[in-house]
């Protein structure tokens, strides 16, 4: 009788500890769907038995290039019908382009239900080199690409939507129909919003590393970017930041703001790294 209560005790232990994983919606990027995130949501189940994943398959292939804010209307409507009226908080996982969706999933949604958000290597202060743009726009120059992308037409594309060219900052400004207006650097009705919903995050978890290959400059991932002469400003001495415009600085302060930074990992192998998937995801997804 004692052995039957402690198993009994022991199962109890468990199922409240399956029981208390939160629910996890993951956003593929460009080019992609959800079967390249589908090493993640297994490994994420296996470690934490009875985790409900949601990989979801919206936008996939060449539908990911149409606007972003196209994207995070469709996200939202499909998050909102998978949580169907349960109250609990839950984590939102973004690779790539999929990191950018997902923020703007996360800023435009008033009281959103989000605990952690996780940007895996994704272009969160914009998106400036040659490699990333031949994979989309194969005749593309990155000097160059500022005209297509600062204009009506170019706002029409997804990488239009973060393309940020360091030296063409005005056009950036007065074309930029999302990152600008996210980032707060160009103000709106929505501005207030923005911040206010990026700060409900419990924790911001930014992944990125210096062998991408992708990203540029890599450290985009983690909100650092280029100034006028292509050098690398940190986060923490970037304006926005400094000024605290989306919240980056409160959510540091409160320790809320999470970077990790891993040598040695190429753009599309960040979703299948053990250590990454151990150090970086697992433990923010409680």
């Amino acid at each position: 009788m004692a052995r039957l209560s402690s198993l009994f005790y022991v199962f109890m232990l468990l199922f409240q500890h399956i029981d208390g994983y939160k629910i996890v919606f993951m956003i593929h990027g460009v080019m992609g769907d959800s079967g390249s995130l589908e090493y993640l949501s297994d490994y994420i189940r296996q470690a934490h038995p009875g985790t409900e994943v949601h990989n979801m398959n919206l936008f996939p292939n060449y539908r990911s290039l149409e606007r972003l804010w196209t994207q995070v209307k469709g996200f939202r409507t499909e998050i909102e019908r998978l949580i169907n009226n349960r109250t609990e908080e839950v984590h939102l996982l973004g690779y790539s382009q999929g990191g950018l969706v997902a923020r703007g999933v996360v800023q435009s949604w008033d009281n959103h239900p989000f605990s952690s958000f996780i940007s895996l290597s994704s272009p969160q202060a914009g998106q400036f080199g040659d490699g990333f743009l031949h994979l989309v726009f194969p005749g593309a120059v990155r000097d160059e690409a500022f005209r297509l992308f600062y204009s009506r037409f170019g706002q029409l594309t997804s990488v239009g939507n973060y393309w940020n060219d360091p030296r063409e900052q005005a056009a950036y400004l007065k074309y930029s129909q999302f990152l600008a207006p996210l980032d707060n650097e160009v103000f709106s009705n929505s501005s207030k919003r923005y911040r206010r919903n990026l700060l409900r995050l419990q924790r911001l978890v930014l992944i990125g590393g210096p062998d991408d290959g992708v990203i540029t400059p890599w450290q985009s991932s983690q909100f650092s970017y280029y100034d006028a002469n292509l050098t690398v400003v940190d986060v923490h001495q970037r304006h926005g930041y400094r000024a605290d415009d989306i919240g980056l600085k409160t959510l540091d302060k409160r320790g809320a703001l999470r970077l990790h930074t891993y040598p040695g990992i190429h753009h599309t192998r960040w979703h299948h790294n053990i250590t990454v998937i151990r150090e970086a995801i697992l433990p923010y997804l409680d």
